[in-house]
């Protein structure tokens, strides 16, 4: 879906003509990072590189979004005229999609004309921020499951259409099964999963009916069996499997109220009893990676779960303290010394360190530094034109390898020893050097 080069800030426009003005257009380097971890998460998950490739590559204004900022009367012709000839022509360097990531390491890089790298912020912040977020609380849902499925239900509460599509790829990129979303299943290749509502079992007059005329439509179906009485709808579901004989094909019962634990163990053991060990339990009703751990702890013989609203919304953590900064411009390094916002010079890379197969630290360091590890950061665009494709299936598989070389204290819900990520001693060089230009500047 194509997003209008206007959705931006204003003073991303005013700052641009201000550049204009002055005649500054030099190569610049921005870097998208986040200062510090929520308090109830170990990791993100870097997500939604492939919508910001999307946007730059058709970057441009149309007729009618120059002529509402013509209207503005704050804009000159001259600029309106160079905003009517701009495309995007930078490079931009990202993390792998599905990459775990930590504080103070960049995301995403743009490196472009400064008017052009500006103009995109607004755009880069809202789908790094909000995917790789969605993506990380997954994870952990997914993480306490212990191998039970996970099923995206968040549509109908997330905060508007996109929020929802963007929920349901980060579930599966996560490691979730599928969404109950149609649009994300067409549009991503996602499984759809779909049982029933309420509303179809309070339309008929009889309970059993409503089981009976669905299943018949849709033999493998999940029946839904809390709406008058949990374990009186499970009944229902056995008697419907005695009428039937061999034509009874119902896959799952689901489980969405009450005390999901208990009523678990008792349709566990009525299903067992009547022969339909093949009949599984599927559970959803306000869930989060929380309540499924519990469940699991306890052993509930439950065998999948519809995640909703509080995996949508990101109720737990609902933000980052993320940032799209200038870290250098024509050449040269540029800093920030703001209390507790220090950000370090230049263009950089982060080296992943691996030893035994696991990860034990991240050193930040210059682009063209010779570090050990990992270099993660990769070309993803050359000047305005995408140079891989992000394939959600691809990322799902690294992000897969890269929780595998997790510790288990990092992978756990539990807030952690933070992952030591540092800088390099160049970096470091390079800060406290500038640092006292500043100084003397001043």
């Amino acid at each position: 879906m194509k997003t209008p080069a206007l959705f931006t800030d204003l003073y991303e426009l005013t700052m641009a003509q201000a550049y204009a003005a002055e005649r500054m257009d030099q190569p610049a380097v921005f870097e998208l990072t986040f200062r510090k971890m929520p308090a109830n998460r170990n990791y993100i998950v870097a997500a939604g590189t492939g919508d910001v490739l999307d946007f730059l590559s058709d970057f441009h204004f149309e007729g009618p979004e120059l002529d509402y900022l013509r209207r503005r009367g704050e804009f000159s012709d001259a600029f309106l005229a160079r905003l009517k000839d701009l495309r995007f022509t930078g490079d931009v360097h990202a993390l792998p999609e599905g990459t775990l990531v930590f504080p103070n390491e960049p995301i995403i890089q743009v490196i472009a004309p400064i008017i052009e790298a500006q103009l995109v912020e607004t755009l880069v912040l809202n789908q790094v921020h909000f995917q790789s977020l969605a993506a990380a609380k997954a994870a952990r849902v997914v993480e306490a499951a212990k191998g039970r499925s996970v099923v995206d239900f968040g549509s109908r509460r997330a905060h508007g259409t996109d929020a929802a599509l963007k929920v349901a790829r980060g579930t599966y990129l996560a490691g979730g099964i599928g969404t109950s979303n149609v649009l994300a299943g067409q549009r991503y290749g996602i499984p759809v999963f779909g049982t029933m509502a309420h509303s179809y079992i309070q339309a008929h007059d009889s309970e059993a009916d409503s089981f009976e005329t669905f299943a018949a439509l849709y033999p493998e179906t999940t029946l839904l069996v809390d709406t008058y009485d949990t374990l009186e709808g499970v009944r229902k579901v056995i008697g419907l499997s005695c009428k039937l004989g061999s034509r009874f094909r119902v896959g799952a019962v689901r489980l969405d109220s009450g005390d999901l634990c208990s009523l678990a163990f008792d349709a566990r053991k009525m299903l067992d009893e009547a022969g339909l060990q093949h009949v599984t339990i599927f559970a959803s009703s306000s869930l989060d990676e929380y309540e499924i751990q519990r469940l699991v702890d306890s052993s509930a013989p439950i065998d999948a779960f519809g995640v909703g609203t509080k995996l949508a919304v990101m109720e737990d953590a609902s933000h980052l303290d993320m940032a799209y900064k200038l870290v250098e411009y024509s050449g040269k390094g540029r800093l920030k010394l703001s209390t507790s916002k220090v950000l370090y010079p230049g263009h950089k890379q982060v080296f992943r360190q691996i030893e035994t197969g696991h990860m034990v630290r991240d050193v930040i360091g210059r682009f063209h530094e010779q570090l050990p590890g990992e270099p993660l950061l990769q070309p993803v665009m050359r000047q305005g034109v995408p140079v891989t494709r992000i394939d959600l299936e691809e990322s799902r598989r690294h992000f897969q390898c890269e929780l595998a070389r997790l510790s288990d204290n990092l992978r756990a819900l539990e807030p952690a020893t933070p992952y030591p990520v540092s800088f390099s001693e160049r970096l470091n060089d390079d800060l406290s050097w500038l640092r006292a230009e500043f100084a003397r500047g001043t």
